[in-house]
């Protein structure tokens, strides 16, 4: 492989991941779906545990969590890590997601960590691996650490 073939593979990944935050932004389920790989594994923060196949694609059920929200969602990509072969890929990075739950009088703000694998599959690059996940407090609560801040 080429440095060429590298950077113009992570260039790529990188427009990739700038769209899906934009799709966020407007709640687009197509546009955040049209990018995962038929097989793909999700480990996402809502239950359960792990998702493939067509549960990961279904856009009903992201159009409903969208619709849980009143008013805009912001939703930010932090120190985008992103290292590409080819046609294997994967990146790393700190997501906010700020929102209003429907009948909430404020919004919450939720940073979370993410890691996507990702394959070149007849020249496009798609994901086939999402990770997202929050850190717990090991004081013996066990309590999902929510409130920190990068």
């Amino acid at each position: 492989m080429t440095s060429t073939v590298g950077s113009q593979a992570e260039a790529q990944i990188r427009e990739l991941v700038a769209d899906r935050e934009t799709a966020m932004q407007q709640a687009d389920v197509e546009r955040l779906v049209a990018r995962l790989a038929p097989e793909t594994v999700r480990f996402g923060l809502a239950p359960p545990l792990a998702q493939s196949g067509p549960e990961v694609r279904d856009m009903n059920g992201l159009q409903t969590w969208f619709d849980t929200f009143d008013g805009p969602i912001e939703f930010e990509i932090r120190d985008l890590s992103v290292t590409a072969g080819a046609d294997v890929g994967f990146c790393h990075s700190l997501n906010r997601l700020t929102a209003t739950p429907l009948g909430a009088p404020e919004s919450f703000t939720l940073w979370f960590r993410s890691t996507l694998g990702l394959r070149k599959i007849d020249g496009t690059w798609q994901i086939t691996h999402e990770h997202d996940s929050t850190p717990f407090y090991m004081d013996g609560s066990f309590n999902s650490a929510v409130d920190l801040q990068p």
